[in-house]
């Protein structure tokens, strides 16, 4: 994915030996839960990218995020609520940890060390979702597709499998971003020609880390 490999976010170590979740994998496009359904486990992303939706009372869908390996969703069970408020879908094929809440509760409880890493990430979550609606209230469909290209390259960075890129095209890029396929390939032919992205020649494409440039292009659409 990128012409030098990075090193991917700190994953939370749970205790050695102790059958806290179970692997489950899931084929590009198949429901993890959907808004609505009891609310009774914690999920935790192996591999993969999985897509949060949302649908209004008045019938109104919305993408509400991205999520990647290292990912914790479906946390609200942790504070009592009885139901999903999301829907949760396999972008690409993955594997998702299922970590019952009571067992999650309890290792909180009792493991110091991991109640810190959930913490710290819960709150770089946070961030990171505060930035997404920045980058969606403000910046263009161009920066939109960069910082979202690079995203995907982090969680892509290390997985020795199938790559991420090579499983999402154009049209899915366009739903993540919030614009068409005809833009979003417009907009990939400009960084590839500008040498910010690369297809070798197995078609796999390749994400340098010189793309971040776009973020600080005062150009907008």
């Amino acid at each position: 994915m990128t012409s030098k490999k990075r090193k991917g976010k700190a994953r939370i170590l749970f205790p050695a030996g102790l059958p806290v979740a179970k692997p489950v994998h899931y084929d590009a496009g198949e429901t993890i839960f959907s808004q609505g359904d009891e609310c009774t486990d914690v999920r935790y992303i192996e591999e993969g990218v999985v897509k949060l939706t949302l649908v209004s009372n008045r019938g109104r869908g919305g993408i509400l995020g991205f999520l990647g390996r290292g990912d914790f969703f479906g946390e609200n069970c942790l504070n009592g609520q009885a139901f999903y408020s999301t829907s949760a879908v396999a972008l690409v094929p993955g594997t998702v940890m299922v970590i019952n809440r009571k067992k999650m509760v309890r290792i909180i409880n009792e493991e110091p060390e991991v109640c810190s890493r959930f913490i710290n990430y819960l709150l770089a979550r946070n961030h990171r979702i505060e930035e997404d609606l920045i980058d969606h209230l403000f910046n263009s469909s161009e920066k939109r597709l960069a910082r979202t290209l690079l995203l995907l390259a982090d969680y892509d960075a290390g997985n020795s499998d199938v790559t991420i890129m090579s499983r999402i095209n154009q049209d899915t890029l366009g739903e993540m971003v919030g614009t068409t396929r005809p833009r979003v390939n417009f907009f990939m032919n400009k960084f590839r020609k500008l040498g910010y992205i690369h297809y070798d020649k197995n078609g796999r494409l390749e994400v340098y880390k010189s793309l971040a440039k776009v973020l600080h292009d005062e150009q907008r659409d």
